[in-house]
């Protein structure tokens, strides 16, 4: 009975919370802001903005998450350690932009616990404001009667912008420049993969249009975090002809170092492989997305029948994009072409491939991603390889149909 009480509560309290007048870009107070486990058995997470802004509370179950939406909260200046210096009750946190006009904070829960008091007073004078949540532990079978997203959560798996409307005769490409937003993807010092990868998605996109021939769709244009199923989504919408994913991932166990392209495999082809698909994978549930009732198997024959035409296709673009990056200097890694189940390459009909770039855990890779004169020489080799596999493809689709 308390669970339900309790997910009545706050899903009333979220509507009352969007029917606010209150606009604008509120930012957070750092230094009065806070994390802390109270003495009787309360945890009370404290954020100080410089206004008010509208928002909803919800949890999620399986791992155990609270999620706070805002419309809208700029992060800047922020660090997760500073908000939580050591874990307790609540284990870890993330925060940043979600979609456009939105922004997200997702605290992991380590032991089950509900909001039994929120509030976001305002001051009259300033205009400042202080979100405050208080809360307590449940028992898990309470806390998953209470868990779930609202009712109109679907934009969460939709892609961040509608999709380009492009010609039925031209030759598209979609260009997927991993994380974004909430996601930042490996951080080392400075360092994020989000912000790498879109501006070198952004360079092969305008060096693609450059060239001519090339329908290019961005998956995001922005610091804004999309789905895996809203970025395959995309891609059938659009009706890619090809599926490029960006990515500059960082290894916490084993070496990898050098340039890899990667295809569809339910079984990794090594142990490495294996560990990324599994980080890709974690995004959306680090993004505070519900993936309850999602299915990720593949459906079976059809699919099956699908992939018998697309994989050779995949095989191709990928060992197009090897060839011309390889060509351009690299550095390649030893076995630059490998096999992941990542979610993202599992459209049956879409050639799909995922770009290891480079490794952030390597400081080799490192410095060349973070040298301009270095990510613009692979660029080009990207386009290259795209173009190639584009020639390629048209010539060989009268064959392939007979």
């Amino acid at each position: 009975m308390r669970a339900g009480l309790v997910a009545f509560f706050m899903w009333i309290f979220a509507v009352g919370a969007v029917a606010q007048d209150l606009s604008g870009l509120a930012r957070v107070d750092a230094a009065r802001s806070s994390i802390a486990d109270g003495w009787f058995g309360q945890t009370d997470v404290t954020l100080a903005l410089s206004q008010g802004v509208p928002f909803r509370v919800f949890t999620l179950d399986a791992p155990a998450r609270l999620v706070v939406d805002f419309r809208e909260v700029d992060f800047a200046g922020l660090q997760p350690d500073t908000l939580l210096p050591a874990p307790g009750k609540i284990t870890g946190v993330r925060f940043g932009a979600f979609k456009p006009g939105w922004s997200r904070l997702v605290l992991d829960l380590g032991t089950p616990m509900v909001p039994t008091e929120i509030a976001m007073p305002v001051d009259v004078s300033s205009g400042q404001a202080v979100l405050s949540i208080a809360l307590e532990g449940v028992d898990a079978a309470a806390f998953s009667d209470a868990a779930g997203a609202p009712p109109d959560a679907d934009w969460a798996v939709q892609a961040a912008a509608p999709p380009a409307v492009v010609s039925e005769d031209s030759f598209v490409v979609v260009i997927d420049p991993g994380h974004g937003g909430i996601d930042p993807g490996a951080v080392r010092d400075t360092t994020s993969e989000k912000e790498l990868m879109l501006e070198i998605g952004l360079a092969v996109r305008d060096a693609l249009r450059r060239a001519g021939g090339v329908e290019v769709v961005m998956t995001r244009d922005t610091d804004t975090f999309v789905s895996l199923t809203g970025r395959v989504a995309l891609a059938h919408q659009v009706g890619a002809d090809a599926f490029v994913s960006l990515h500059a991932d960082a290894l916490s166990q084993g070496q990898a170092r050098g340039a890899t392209v990667y295809t569809l495999s339910e079984e990794a082809s090594d142990a490495a492989s294996a560990q990324l698909a599994a980080q890709h994978d974690r995004a959306d549930i680090l993004a505070g997305v519900d993936l309850s009732g999602t299915d990720d198997q593949v459906a079976s024959v059809l699919m099956d029948l699908a992939r018998t035409e697309t994989m050779p296709r995949t095989g191709t673009l990928a060992r197009a994009l090897i060839e011309n990056m390889a060509a351009s200097g690299g550095p390649m890694n030893k076995r630059p072409l490998r096999e992941a189940g990542f979610s993202v390459l599992k459209s049956a009909d879409i050639p799909s491939v995922l770009v290891e770039v480079g490794f952030l855990s390597d400081p080799r890779d490192l410095a060349n991603l973070r040298d301009p004169v270095w990510r613009a020489v692979m660029v080009e080799a990207l386009a290259a390889g795209i173009l190639q596999w584009r020639d390629d493809d048209l010539a060989m689709q009268p064959l392939i149909r007979q």
